[in-house]
């Protein structure tokens, strides 16, 4: 863990992260399981494996054993096409939610209640801002933000990193 952030109080805390680690691998869970934390919603691309692989690689099984291991009920919650996060989720053996619409709270509310999870027990883990962190301050969840998996991806993600480096350097995280 490199740093806890306080709490969502202003417009500009939708950017902020409650918790900011290099990668999942990084992150606290005993610390987040003595909180109340009970469940999980995870970003894939970039998060737990490189921006659009097709299937999971050694990392994301690793990271989702250990977060189980830990007690985590997990979701998979992503932007991604339907057939390519089922299929990836159903390799990781756990519920998906595709299509997500982050940073909208749509796909965030649905991943919870597929999993039985509420506001007060629940963690967003992910590796953007302008989805991951919104979606799950916008959501009222513990935010984790990680840095990303690799450094290849898709250009209309690359065309959001420079302005993530602004925040980042603003908000200081």
């Amino acid at each position: 863990m490199i740093s806890e952030t306080e709490g969502k109080h202003s417009m500009g805390n939708l950017f902020r992260p409650d918790m900011v680690c290099k990668k999942v691998s990084e992150i606290d869970l005993s610390a987040l399981r003595a909180k109340g934390y009970a469940f999980a919603l995870l970003d894939f691309d970039n998060t737990l494996a490189p921006d659009h692989a097709t299937e999971p690689v050694p990392y994301s099984y690793e990271m989702i054993k250990k977060l189980q291991d830990a007690g985590f009920s997990l979701c998979l919650v992503s932007n991604a096409k339907s057939e390519r996060s089922k299929r990836i989720a159903d390799m990781l053996k756990i519920p998906c939610v595709s299509y997500a619409n982050k940073p909208g709270t749509s796909g965030v509310l649905k991943a919870m209640e597929l999993i039985g999870a509420s506001i007060e027990n629940t963690v967003m883990i992910g590796d953007q801002i302008f989805t991951d962190m919104i979606a799950g301050n916008r959501a009222g969840l513990f935010t984790v933000f990680v840095e990303r998996y690799g450094k290849k991806e898709v250009f209309y993600v690359v065309l959001k990193r420079f302005p993530e480096w602004i925040i980042r350097k603003v908000c200081r995280f």
